[in-house]
């Protein structure tokens, strides 16, 4: 007779603990037909199900779950420059693209040096090397917010530590608290995982200040973690101390931790003051994100870190085993970055810092005069990070529905994209990046005048149109 299949079941209950396969005859088979010794406790015999008749490979519900909202909106629009007009893109969120703004050459070095050692091709524990650890855990300490090496983890850039961040604090069903304008990777990754995404209003003419009583509306039993991003993308916002330090009393009072994406951290201007959430934190457990990309303008290099904030022993272990856990899905960030680390963050010189800051203060400036003027936007000037957000009167531009057909035209008719602030779920606004060369800041903002007072129509020349 030939030998049937057998799923075994342990003590009845259909928890397959040590599963096998067993003939007909009472052994235990592998799926060789191989023997294997009987397994203990009760057995009962479920025939397995017959093999599948057709192909009928699905993609899972994470995969159909994850959008990222600015490849949505960007793919859906048509673009198409003017040939007459070379494309000026101030869309894109990557300093090194137009290459006017190189890392120094101190980071270069490190990079060269450590590749050089051989020290680092291999693999590094998921959570990163020892001493790159205490490097970073040295560079941020402060009294305030003290750092060793185990509250750090390295990470594939400050995606991943913000990935880590969101998985380790939230389940399915949970919500997180996000900004609105905000970086819309909170949300691609949240509800990929089945956490539901609420949004809390920032203030334009607060120069962009969380509505607090708004986020503070948002908070129930499910609320597992408030984002806040400082300084701010798309925004370009800086918080002040004041302002801090009433977010903090909010999460405080209803005991919610804070993922603090801090990726811009002292990318500020001149006249303002940078300060980490976790240096003003009393009670707060923060989870502090940040990374090389855009303070050393190396965003392809992906080196990123959680810091960990616990004063209190609130997070406990639990949470930053489960990140360690977590960090183990991925065998965590370049080894070679990571062995460079020490030189990058105590060799490079201040100088290069203040360039970078003042160059995007500048073209800050020049695009924020240049627009300020023209009838029909409102941009607000920034405080730091590398962009500046516009708001559109639509009203004054009644041929467009949105800011996305608004900057769309704008691609056509002038060869300057901005990407429409729908992507980051704030309509009637756009974002221009603000690290392309100056002259191309000017070129870019003359071009948008002349799209505007091209299309712009007072409420006067819409009653006389719609008369006639």
């Amino acid at each position: 007779m030939e030998n049937q299949s057998y799923e075994v079941k342990i003590n009845g209950s259909g928890i397959h603990e040590n599963n096998a396969l067993i003939g007909v005859n009472g052994k235990a088979l592998n799926g060789n037909g191989n023997h294997h010794k009987a397994v203990k406790g009760i057995v009962c015999l479920a025939k397995q199900k017959s093999c599948r008749q057709r192909w009928n490979i699905r993609p899972s519900e994470m995969s159909i779950n994850t959008l990222n909202p600015i490849r949505a909106i960007v793919d859906g629009m048509k673009l198409t420059p003017n040939p007459e007009k070379p494309m000026i893109a101030l869309s894109i969120g990557d300093p090194t693209v137009f290459g006017n703004l190189p890392t120094d050459d101190k980071v270069l070095q490190a990079m060269k040096d450590a590749i050089d050692s051989n020290k680092y091709n291999g693999y590094a524990p998921s959570v990163g090397y020892q001493k790159s650890r205490e490097v970073v855990a040295n560079f941020y300490s402060c009294p305030e917010a003290p750092l060793e090496a185990e509250d750090v983890l390295l990470t594939s850039g400050c995606s991943q530590a913000i990935d880590l961040a969101i998985t380790v604090l939230c389940n399915p069903g949970d919500n997180i608290l996000v900004p609105c304008p905000g970086f819309s990777l909170y949300k691609t990754l949240a509800v990929s995982l089945g956490i539901q995404v609420k949004l809390y209003t920032l203030l334009p003419e607060k120069s962009w200040e969380i509505d607090l009583q708004h986020m503070e509306s948002l908070i129930d039993d499910r609320t597992t973690c408030l984002i806040v991003n400082n300084p701010s993308n798309p925004c370009g916002s800086v918080y002040s101390k004041e302002h801090l330090q009433n977010i903090l009393s909010v999460a405080s009072k209803h005991c919610v931790p804070i993922l603090a994406d801090e990726i811009y951290g002292d990318m500020v201007f001149p006249g303002c003051t940078y300060q980490s959430m976790a240096s003003l934190s009393s009670d707060v457990p923060i989870l502090a994100c940040g990374g090389l990309a855009k303070r050393w303008l190396v965003p392809g290099w992906r080196l990123g870190w959680i810091l960990i904030h616990d004063k209190n022993q609130i997070f406990g272990k639990e949470i930053r085993q489960g990140l360690v856990k977590l960090s183990q899905r991925i065998l965590g960030a370049c080894t070679i970055v990571q062995g460079a680390i020490e030189s990058i963050l105590n060799d490079t010189p201040q100088e290069f810092y203040h360039r970078t800051i003042s160059f995007l203060e500048s073209n800050s400036e020049i695009c924020f005069s240049e627009l300020s003027t023209v009838p029909g936007l409102t941009p607000v000037m920034p405080s730091g990070a590398m962009y500046l957000m516009v708001g559109i009167e639509m009203e004054h531009f009644p041929e467009f529905q949105n800011d996305v057909q608004f900057t769309e035209r704008l691609v056509t008719e002038q060869s300057v994209f901005c990407l429409p602030a729908t992507a980051f779920e704030y309509p009637n606004y756009f974002r221009i990046v603000v690290t392309v060369p100056e002259e191309m800041m000017v070129e870019a903002c003359t071009r948008i005048r002349e799209f505007c007072q091209r299309h712009y129509r007072t409420c006067s020349q819409d009653s006389n149109e719609l008369d006639q």
